[in-house]
């Protein structure tokens, strides 16, 4: 006997607040960054332990804490998206992730990378911002450079960030593969690189008159002041991907960051998350972590559903109780009534008890009777061909009894009566 179900909550009456505690989000912060200094300074320690020869001015001396990403977890009750969206979600945050100016950018742009090149190369252009730019390549050269794994994987680790022109961003799937998009650390990010469009009605006043149309080229490229402040901007941004499933994770700060500094990251993040994208009632947990920490949570929901109406009462639930021991005992019949042969008392459960909801099974039983009609047919068809052959040979045996030599007649068909008169004489 199946134990007695028990319900895991309750209906309550009024909504729980959608909105996250600030004091918890700064106290998930400040322990979990505390926890990750504490792991990098003992790793240290361990380090120099074993390796005495490190000198304090070596690169390996440098605390790994400094470059540790931190994630944001969202887990919702349903499916964010129905499909899986190549363009990734853009949040400008308070706090720059890639703010140091020792990381390497390549730009990845259409098929003219000159018009790019000299727009960077530009007086306008920040010199800062050109500097970290190391290169420049276009859509043509990345397909036909870089196919083999070891080829992309080179590319992967020679740079930093990887910058892409939004209009060619969905298509560099095919082109990088999963060495790029197995994990988010290193996709493209896309950022706009085209001249704005001016605003307006286009040739409002001369309708009649055809202006001649510049090269694409010339006109697809931002000026480089628009070009390094819309970089600039990109490189501010937490890129948020979304896909068919019920998590997703953010990465939107460094473990050098400060407790405030990475709170208020979080609070931007969920207000374009749960705000826009998913919606408060969608959501069911949002956590945080590092890379190889525990996830520290910051808000649980109170209910598992999205709407109140899922959750059913004690007499609801007992009336689908009945309704599915009466389904069971349905389809029990059926199949007793099945195995004994009789498929018009089948027939009959089905049409009467069962009613519309159960044509499928009509349909299987019905077909069940077909296979048995044509298999009887098939026996039929071969017992007359057996009759045929044993006639024909009966037939030949007489000719040779007759003039003790068989001679080769031409092959007639014959009808069913003309065998049987033969065989008959």
């Amino acid at each position: 006997m199946a134990p007695e179900s028990s319900s895991l909550t309750t209906r309550i009456g009024s909504q729980t607040p959608y909105q996250l505690d600030k004091a918890q989000t700064l106290k998930a912060s400040t322990a979990l960054l505390k926890h990750i200094k504490t792991e990098a300074k003992e790793k240290e320690i361990a380090s120099r332990t074993k390796n005495l020869l490190v000198s304090d001015d070596s690169s390996e001396n440098v605390l790994p804490s400094d470059v540790e990403p931190i994630w944001l977890v969202l887990t919702t009750k349903k499916f964010m998206t129905d499909q899986k969206r190549l363009k990734p979600r853009k949040v400008l945050l308070p706090h720059s992730l890639h703010s140091s100016p020792n990381t390497s950018i390549c730009l990845i742009t259409p098929d003219s990378k000159r018009q790019f090149k000299d727009a960077i190369a530009h007086p306008s252009f920040p010199t800062t911002l050109s500097k970290r730019i190391t290169k420049v390549i276009s859509i043509k050269k990345l397909e036909a450079k870089f196919r083999s794994f070891e080829s992309r994987r080179q590319l992967r680790d020679s740079y930093d960030i990887f910058l892409a022109d939004d209009r060619i961003v969905t298509y560099l799937s095919k082109f990088l593969g999963k060495t790029f998009y197995n994990t988010t650390a290193k996709r493209p990010i896309p950022v706009s690189l085209e001249a704005p469009k001016p605003k307006g009605r286009k040739n409002a006043a001369l309708p009649s008159i055809k202006i001649r149309k510049e090269p694409s080229d010339a006109k697809s490229v931002a000026a480089p002041p628009v070009l390094a402040k819309e970089i600039e901007r990109t490189l501010s941004t937490a890129q948020i991907n979304i896909s068919p499933s019920t998590t997703t994770a953010v990465r939107l700060g460094l473990a050098s960051y400060t407790p405030e500094q990475l709170a208020a990251n979080i609070e931007v993040v969920m207000a374009s998350l749960a705000g826009k994208l998913v919606g408060w009632k969608n959501v069911r947990a949002v956590h945080v972590k590092g890379p190889n920490t525990m996830a520290l949570p910051i808000w649980l929901a109170e209910e598992l559903w999205v709407d109140e109406n899922m959750v059913l009462g004690d007499d609801e639930a007992a009336e689908a109780k009945a309704k599915a021991a009466q389904k069971g005992k349905r389809k029990r019949k059926l199949i007793e009534n099945k195995d004994d042969g009789d498929a018009d008392g089948a027939n009959r459960e089905l049409q009467g008890e069962s009613g519309p909801a159960d044509e499928p099974k009509h349909k299987k039983i019905k077909k069940l009777q077909d296979d048995d009609l044509s298999r009887e047919m098939k026996e039929r068809r071969e017992k007359l061909r057996q009759q045929k052959r044993e006639a024909r040979d009966e037939f030949e045996r007489n000719d040779v009894t007759k003039s003790g030599t068989l001679e080769q007649k031409p092959k007639v068909k014959k009808s069913r009566r003309a065998m049987a008169a033969i065989s008959a004489s």
